[in-house]
């Protein structure tokens, strides 16, 4: 046991070592902006760029709005093949997993293709109807990891005991959906929300290619254009993203206290 704990132990301190060592070295030369000492100049000047707010804003709604279109898509498909197609589960997941075969520039020129000014439906042609697309690109992006979260989260619940008692009280399927299923998966979503939220921070190709003004062609351009700021950036990021994990876990953790009490 004693052995067995040891080498848990290095295991664990190896893991950590690999994922913070290199933070740490991040966080150093970003602090060295101003020579011979540590300072935070990089960070001022990444907070008091105005494209910095802008494009992090622009991504955070964007982030919001693939998040909600993405749990409309997927937890009533989910829902529906557990309940009433299970058969059909198979053919769900292999299509749930096609964004990860299919490069995202691959997807892009097939809106650019699709949707351009001179097609039927000209979507590119205006700044709403490129958000749209772009919203679309990052929701089907997220599909895998969204669609598994939510899976797992009904394997976790009786859906069918949950669906007939419902149905026993005259709820219709809207409200069975939306008042039964979605508040018992609840850490499900919010886990699947998480790595959508992370994937539209840190997205480049569908953002740069359909000239949106997002967050990962700005740390692209930072990168290119400064040198001490894209490790100030990189450091922000990951604690907005940290940021955004806690807050899922607050929500996570005041949703199954409420449902406790009830």
């Amino acid at each position: 046991m004693k052995a067995q704990r040891l080498v848990s132990w290095i295991i664990f301190a190896f893991g950590a070592a690999y994922f913070l060592l290199p933070l740490i070295g991040t966080v150093e030369f970003s602090l060295r902006a101003r020579r011979g000492v540590y300072s935070l100049d990089a960070y001022r000047n990444v907070l008091s760029d105005p494209q910095f707010r802008d494009t992090l804003t622009y991504s955070f709604v964007l982030a919001i709005l693939t998040i909600v279109l993405g749990v409309l898509i997927v937890a009533p498909t989910a829902f529906w093949v557990r309940l009433k197609l299970p058969a059909l589960r198979p053919v769900v997941e292999f299509i749930t997993l096609m964004p990860l075969v299919i490069p995202p520039i691959v997807i892009v020129f097939g809106y650019i293709r699709m949707y351009n000014t001179s097609s039927a439906l000209p979507l590119l042609g205006s700044a709403t109807g490129s958000d749209i697309l772009l919203m679309c690109g990052y929701a089907t992006l997220s599909l895998p990891y969204m669609y598994r979260a939510i899976d797992t989260g009904l394997r976790a619940i009786d859906v069918p005991t949950l669906t007939e008692a419902a149905q026993s009280l005259g709820a219709g399927w809207i409200t069975i959906l939306a008042r039964v299923i979605l508040p018992n998966i609840l850490t499900a979503i919010l886990s699947g929300a998480f790595l959508t939220f992370a994937i539209v921070i840190g997205e480049y190709v569908l953002a740069a290619l359909l000239n949106r003004p997002a967050f990962g062609p700005y740390m692209v351009w930072m990168g290119s254009n400064k040198a001490y700021e894209p490790a100030a950036l990189a450091v922000v990021a990951f604690a907005i993203t940290w940021m955004a994990m806690g807050l899922i876990q607050l929500v996570s953790r005041f949703s199954k206290q409420t449902q406790a009490r009830r």
